[in-house]
């Protein structure tokens, strides 16, 4: 078996649940809105990602409009939101943009991220992820959802592939 850091040279696409990931999973209740917040140095690495040409994509079973928006302004090729079935939702992503199941990563946090996870060339999660997520995936990030895994995975990734501090990365 392969041990996470000889898979991540096959990595061109990165695929995040939301909540719990992308946030820390605290939703804020505010009249009728539900807020959620982003940490911006995982909003610097997913520009500087896309900007090297790697594919980038949000399954959630979450649902934010407002969420959906910044996150494609930051440079998610696609962002799929009230996704019940994640491998549904995956499935119809693979044939849509041509991915290729080796070459995607994969972060989710909860119980219902494991059928993905099973799937994709590298299964990985936050520290805080649920105890049967940190049994099951290849790569267990020592930060927390929405305190900076997703940049320690895209970093990692694009460390591996010489495409971190390269061109274009001292620009937002």
């Amino acid at each position: 078996m392969k041990s996470f850091k000889e898979k991540m040279p096959q990595i061109d696409t990165f695929i995040f649940d939301m909540d719990g990931v992308l946030t820390d999973g605290q939703v804020f209740l505010y009249k009728d809105e539900i807020l959620r917040n982003l940490f911006s140095k995982d909003g610097y690495a997913i520009q500087f990602a896309k900007k090297k040409g790697y594919r980038l994509f949000v399954i959630s079973g979450g649902y934010s409009e407002d969420m959906k928006t910044k996150l494609e302004g930051l440079g998610m090729t696609e962002v799929v939101l009230n996704a019940n079935n994640k491998i549904t939702a995956f499935a119809t992503l693979k044939t849509k943009h041509g991915l290729k199941v080796e070459n995607c990563l994969y972060m989710g946090d909860d119980i219902p991220d494991l059928p993905l996870l099973e799937k994709v060339g590298l299964s990985t999660c936050p520290s805080d992820a649920s105890p049967e997520l940190r049994m099951s995936v290849d790569y267990i990030s020592p930060k927390n959802g929405g305190r900076g895994c997703v940049r320690d995975v895209i970093e990692q990734v694009m460390r591996v592939r010489g495409d971190w501090m390269s061109e274009g990365a001292l620009e937002w």
